[in-house]
């Protein structure tokens, strides 16, 4: 089983999810699941199209906005877009999780939503440490 990391009310974080532990998700109350992972990226990884399955038949919704290195704002704003616009808690999974926590810190900083050091801080407080990746304000 994968470890969630809370990170606000609104998401959590984790690293590499399996289907088996979606059911456990949404027993814990998350109703959208984000993929940041393009397939294929590591050996043994289960495809999107498993997740979105598997997903699907706990109850989750799926949304698949994989991405490799730093998000650009697109990725950024979409990953912000669907932590804000879900009916629900949502968890995001990468390889490690830092993926997830870094996109959805970004487009909460384009959209004005929280500052850097807030950011920051709920990162920290979910074991990620986003000081280099945030711009820092001018």
């Amino acid at each position: 089983m994968s470890e969630f990391r809370r990170v606000t009310e609104r998401l959590s974080v984790s690293p590499q999810l399996s289907p088996g532990d979606l059911a456990d998700a949404a027993s814990q109350g998350f109703v959208r699941l984000i993929c940041n992972r393009p397939d294929a990226e590591g050996p043994g990884q289960p495809s999107s199209a498993e997740m979105k399955a598997a997903a699907e038949s706990a109850g989750l919704e799926f949304v698949h906005l994989p991405f490799t290195g730093m998000p650009d704002a697109a990725t950024a704003d979409a990953v912000f877009a669907a932590v804000a616009e879900s009916p629900g808690p949502v968890l995001a999974y990468c390889r490690s999780g830092t993926r997830s926590i870094t996109a959805w810190a970004l487009g909460a900083l384009r959209a004005g939503a929280q500052d850097r050091a807030e950011l920051v801080a709920l990162a920290a407080g979910a074991g990620y440490d986003l000081s280099a990746a945030l711009p820092r304000p001018m």
